[in-house]
């Protein structure tokens, strides 16, 4: 298995399938170049291992390259204008394309013309990527590398760098720079911030910006990293429902990165090996991202909804958001001592384990500047005393035990069935055997 040098000067054997070293070698023999780029080059020299096997084939024309390809399973030209051809065989599927340029000559990200050229030099072809570190390939199957821009510098300086004036023809790589930025630990080069600030993202899609936001806010890295870049590009402008945290963009970034370190922690299977309650159950993928958009969102919870409709369609982060946010920013630290009102708040908010969340990614100073350096931990530890954490409480008494007393389906046992809750939630009727008893006690009256 071929291996290479990483940045930290490390030897290293990335997982590559024996069957694409295996057409890299037909393909050489018939007289082509094959080359792993994108993300993989990128993650390999940093030492990770990537699934996203994508190759870009020289020198060899379509009709040559899938008698080879056919050889191993099913091909399938999935995008005829692009050039790319998908090989689906049992347990592996690959992507196969041929260098290209791009023109654009409409609106939106599908106004290009493409142009597939197999005797396209690396260098040529490369020039239509986004930033360096994604211009880099590696040709199979000895894995040597390629890297006309310098992507490899870059990434030792730390630095996100476009690689030529292509960018400014999709500019989703504006936000693709930001979450870059957080997952790479990068800080934007001062020309391509001033790209990026050139341009306007109102050519794209919600779905496209949903997107690059969710790799930002829930792909391993450091989000304040991203906050920063976002910062620089002014997106902040454009976007001016994400404000600072009490007046600081410092203690947002704080807030990000203690969301992305709790988020990680309560999304562990084994999480009580990770320090965290074994009863608590870990967070869903919804949880995980009304968590991470809660957090991103805390500087303004008045403006969260109107944000959010911005860049998704997403019900439930439309619904729970606004509701987590308004919560968290009503906290009073007395609520602590309150299980009247943390279980209505329970109520509203399904359970509390998401503002839970919140208040312990806010950065810890607040409340110790405020004489309540202790309220994190209460606050859990109130929830989960109350049983709270995971859900809401639910009514005791239920409408069939209403009828076995005697009382008919309608507006009036609605109403019995309201009383009882909120007596409950009040703390006075503490079982099912108490709500029944208080409902005798109602029958007599009414009947």
């Amino acid at each position: 298995m071929p291996a290479i040098i990483t940045l930290a000067g490390n030897s290293f054997e990335p997982d590559l399938p024996g069957r694409l070293l295996s057409i890299a070698g037909e393909i050489r023999n018939a007289g082509g170049r094959a080359f792993l780029v994108g993300g993989w080059v990128r993650d390999a020299l940093l030492g990770k291992n990537c699934r996203d096997y994508d190759v870009e084939v020289y020198d060899l024309t379509q009709d040559e390259l899938v008698p080879i390809l056919k050889k191993y399973g099913r091909t399938n030209l999935v995008g005829k204008a692009f050039g790319v051809i998908h090989l689906a065989m049992k347990g592996l599927s690959l992507d196969f394309s041929f260098p290209r340029t791009e023109s654009k000559v409409g609106y939106g990200h599908r106004g290009f013309v493409v142009h597939t050229d197999e005797k396209l030099s690396f260098k040529e072809a490369a020039l239509r990527r986004d930033f360096t570190i994604n211009a880099m390939g590696m040709e199979l199957p000895e894995l040597s590398l390629c890297d006309p821009y310098g992507g490899i510098d870059d990434l030792k300086k730390g630095l996100l760098r476009h690689v030529g004036p292509a960018f400014v023809e999709d500019s989703l790589r504006i936000l693709r720079g930001v979450q870059f930025a957080s997952r790479f630990a990068l800080r934007l080069a001062p020309e391509t911030v001033e790209l990026c600030r050139s341009l306007s993202l109102a050519d794209l899609s919600i779905e496209r910006l949903f997107e690059e936001f969710k790799k930002w806010l829930l792909k391993p890295g450091k989000p304040s990293l991203g906050l920063r870049a976002f910062l620089d590009i002014k997106l902040n402008e454009f976007f001016p429902e994400v404000s600072p945290l009490r007046g600081s963009w410092e203690d947002l970034g704080e807030m990000l990165d203690n969301m992305e370190a709790l988020r990680r922690r309560f999304a562990c299977v084994d999480m009580a090996s990770a320090g965290v309650d074994a009863e608590c159950a870990p967070l869903t993928d919804d949880q995980v991202m009304e968590f991470a958009f809660a957090a991103f969102l805390c500087g303004n919870p008045g403006s969260s909804l109107n944000f959010l409709e911005r860049i998704t369609n997403e019900t439930h982060l439309l619904k729970i958001v606004p509701l987590l946010l308004k919560a968290y920013s009503e906290l009073d630290f007395s609520i602590v001592n309150d299980a009247p009102q943390l279980r209505r708040l329970a109520v509203k908010l399904g359970g509390l384990k998401l503002l839970c969340l919140l208040v312990k990614a806010t950065p810890r100073r607040y409340y110790t500047a405020a004489g309540a350096s202790e309220f994190t931990e209460q606050l859990w530890q109130a929830a989960a005393n109350l049983d709270l954490i995971e859900a809401a409480p639910q009514p005791f008494l239920m409408g069939k035990m209403l009828m076995d007393l005697g009382f008919k389906p309608g507006k009036q046992m609605g109403e019995i069935i309201k009383q009882s809750f909120e007596l409950q939630l009040d703390g006075k009727i503490g079982n099912a055997e108490e709500a029944i008893a208080w409902a005798k006690v109602q029958t007599k009256e009414r009947l």
